[in-house]
């Protein structure tokens, strides 16, 4: 059987909102949100926190071990080799790739990538250059050894940065399946990401009001999205705010 491991990629060093991914939401840190939901996950094996090895990432290591969680720690600048040897060290044979800024990700979506990704002959399965789905609510599906080239023979600093990167600018080697959301989950210009000041607001907002509505806080898009489309003062929170283009 393959060894299905999500990695998530974290640090505190960001520079729209420095220390999100350990901001309380709820009374959890963010990222104790996003490892909770992917624990939820019916085919993923085992996760792992990639982060830098630079001091102001201690926290990030800190936390993850008193809640036993598996952490690597690499470079800072070369994200792709970070991944990678994350991955090396709990033997993955396929890659869930996630950032640590999706602290509304979906046990259900995580699972049917995995599963598509199983049941066709595809490289990738992805939510993400197609989007579909509500920014935030995302999933990413390849093998670790094609990751594991790229790794190997591509020195383009944006591939390093963005580790998936060169597998959707190559279509003519890697065939990608985007997966498409339901008509009732079909919201693309739902902002679900943390990464400035006014997504913060946005999810605390969710987690309080949604949480106390229904009594918990594993809610998912069955959920969600017909509050959000109900509540349409809260999407006006981060309307404004906008995706850095992974390149110049």
């Amino acid at each position: 059987m393959s060894r299905v491991i999500a990695s998530i990629e974290a640090r505190m060093g960001a520079s729209r909102l420095p220390g999100k991914v350990l901001m309380d939401i709820a009374g959890r840190p963010a990222l104790g949100h996003m490892i909770e939901r992917i624990r939820r996950s019916q085919k993923i094996d085992d996760l792992i926190i990639a982060t830098t090895d630079s001091s102001n990432d201690d926290p990030i290591a800190e936390w993850a071990r008193k809640n036993d969680i598996h952490v690597f720690r690499g470079s800072e600048e070369d994200v792709l080799d970070r991944v990678v040897q994350a991955h090396r060290t709990l033997e993955t044979d396929i890659v869930v790739e996630l950032c640590g800024d999706c602290p509304l990700i979906s046990p259900q979506v995580l699972d049917l990538g995995v599963e598509t990704f199983l049941q066709n002959d595809c490289d990738v399965v992805s939510t993400i250059r197609h989007e579909s789905y509500p920014n935030g609510i995302d999933v990413q599906v390849f093998r670790f050894t094609a990751l594991e080239k790229v790794a190997e023979t591509i020195t383009d600093p944006a591939v390093r940065e963005h580790v998936s990167l060169y597998f959707y600018e190559n279509p003519e080697i890697y065939n990608v399946i985007n997966l498409v959301a339901p008509s009732a989950w079909k919201r693309p210009d739902y902002r679900l990401v943390l990464d400035y000041p006014e997504d913060l607001e946005l999810l605390r907002g969710i987690y309080r009001d949604l949480g106390r509505e229904l009594g918990r806080t594993d809610f998912d898009l069955e959920d969600l999205i017909p509050y959000l489309d109900n509540h349409p003062d809260l999407l006006e929170i981060n309307s404004s705010c906008e995706e850095k283009s992974v390149r110049p």
